[in-house]
């Protein structure tokens, strides 16, 4: 059975940084299944950022130049570098498949950005 844990979350001002891991347990194919994905107050999950077939990182428009993706096979966990972060980028940050049968959802870490 897999589980996914996050970590990472907190406050900060706009324009700060942070990073999240999530570690991941159990048997998986590759960290290259796992995405994150971050629900904001009011709206559904959304996802964004993932790795693509070939292992390429991917993220949305909306985050692009400041959001990264990284896998750490040492460690099993999948890392979001957050940078330059806006108020709207506020919410809970979970990591899971980005396709698919997802496996069990997180707990999910908390974001809270500030002017």
């Amino acid at each position: 059975q897999v589980q996914l844990v996050e970590s990472g979350g907190g406050f900060v001002q706009a324009g700060g940084s942070l990073r999240l891991t999530c570690e991941v347990s159990g048997t998986i194919s590759s960290l290259d299944e796992i995405g994150w994905w971050r629900q904001m107050v009011g709206r559904s999950r959304e996802l964004v950022a993932r790795f693509s077939i070939l292992g390429d990182p991917i993220v949305v428009e909306d985050v692009r130049g400041r959001f990264a993706i990284f896998k750490d096979e040492t460690k099993n966990s999948v890392d979001l570098q957050m940078d330059n972060l806006k108020i709207e980028d506020t919410g809970v940050y979970y990591c899971n498949r980005p396709t698919g049968r997802t496996f069990a959802w997180g707990r999910g870490t908390q974001v809270t950005v500030s002017s």
